[in-house]
């Protein structure tokens, strides 16, 4: 059963994993490979732990298996996250930052329900507006297109050196988000 939480700091190592397994899976050929490989997890690990310190909206999908199972870790396996802040921008007065799940739990409705918690938190702190930045090669940018999101803008930034485009999806209110089912 999934069970999805606001991050707490000891789900930062787990975050980290999600973080580099998604990467490592979703952009080869769309980023260079030394940033792939370069990817660190303990690096991670405590840039995730500062943001949930910080009051950050960091939300995680976390596998919750039953308690007669014991197996390490039972109950804490973060298999999916999402981080969003409120920003000032031409397109939104918040944003989406991160929204990755591991590949086994994709398209099982987990990604929508990790948008829904964070913009519900947004809107809880008075933004009006999301805006999510996607690559623009990468094939899940579509789903923000299935939550509603319209395309707002498309220019290109540098990963590892390389220039990339890039495409953002809106939405505008940012309740169209919070009561999706």
């Amino acid at each position: 059963m999934i069970v999805l939480r606001r991050a707490m700091p000891d789900d930062a190592q787990g975050i980290a994993d999600v973080h580099v397994a998604s990467w490592r899976t979703t952009y080869p050929g769309m980023v260079p490979d030394h940033v792939l490989t370069g990817l660190s997890v303990d690096r991670l690990t405590g840039f995730y732990r500062r943001a949930i310190r910080s009051g950050g909206v960091v939300h995680v999908a976390v596998d919750s298996l039953p308690e007669h199972i014991e197996i390490a870790d039972a109950g804490r396996r973060v298999v999916g996250f999402i981080t969003a802040r409120r920003t000032q921008t031409p397109l939104a007065d918040s944003e989406i930052e991160t929204l990755y799940l591991l590949d086994d739990y994709c398209n099982r409705g987990y990604g929508r329900l990790l948008v829904q918690a964070a913009a519900g938190d947004l809107a809880a702190k008075g933004t009006k507006s999301l805006a999510v930045w996607v690559l623009s090669a990468n094939p899940s940018r579509w789903f923000y297109a299935r939550l509603g999101g319209r395309l707002a803008a498309d220019d290109t930034i540098f990963v590892g050196g390389v220039e990339t485009r890039r495409t953002a999806f809106v939405w505008d209110p940012i309740s169209r988000l919070v009561g999706l089912s």
